[in-house]
């Protein structure tokens, strides 16, 4: 995964019973399963945080032609519930299962939830730009003129998919759009 620490930090971080009984719960993981995840996420972070900086590394490995600076803190953002600046192990499963394991709405819904910036439950133009340049600069994309400029094609999104007319998307319409659009869900939520 990518995480580093010093040998300062190497202690061993417990899974609550709680915590498991929690991640049963709302993943299709099973105890077995989340041991073996919660071992490996503790060989790359013995602090038993993930940080920013440790998320940038790991994306590198992914898009090394890429800047994955950008994405990375929307992600991280997204991921980090608490907001105490680290990823704990029960934010990284529950973000690894919403990505992964669920149905295509949830699967969407953990994507709306990166996009959504302003945590307001819609995604203006300003956000969707925003995201959709990062995404660019993820993949290493430079073409951004024309149709491919992220507020064009931010525009052209918001007007396919909006139906309320508010020039916004909520999590439905999102859903919705991504769903009936297989390339929407390409450009939008590559990962489902």
């Amino acid at each position: 995964m990518g995480c580093t620490s010093s040998k300062k930090s190497k202690i061993y971080i417990g899974l609550t019973t709680e915590q498991i009984a929690l991640l049963k719960e709302k993943t299709k993981f099973t105890e077995k399963e989340i041991r073996e995840w919660h071992s490996g996420f503790l060989k790359d972070c013995p602090n038993g945080k993930l940080h920013k900086s440790q998320l940038i590394s790991v994306y590198k490995q992914f898009y090394p032609q890429g800047n994955v600076k950008p994405f990375c803190k929307y992600v991280f953002a997204a991921v980090d519930i608490n907001n105490d600046g680290k990823i704990d192990f029960v934010e990284y499963l529950l973000q690894i299962a919403a990505l992964t394991q669920r149905d295509l709405n949830k699967r969407l819904a953990a994507a709306f939830d990166i996009y959504d910036i302003s945590r307001d439950g819609e995604i203006d133009h300003k956000e969707l730009s925003t995201l959709i340049s990062a995404l660019y600069d993820l993949v290493g994309e430079h073409d951004r003129k024309g149709n491919r400029a992220p507020k064009k094609r931010a525009a052209d999104i918001i007007a396919k998919l909006d139906m309320s007319g508010d020039k916004k998307l909520n999590k439905q319409e999102f859903i919705a759009g991504c769903q009936n659009d297989s390339v929407l869900r390409r450009i939008l939520a590559p990962t489902v």
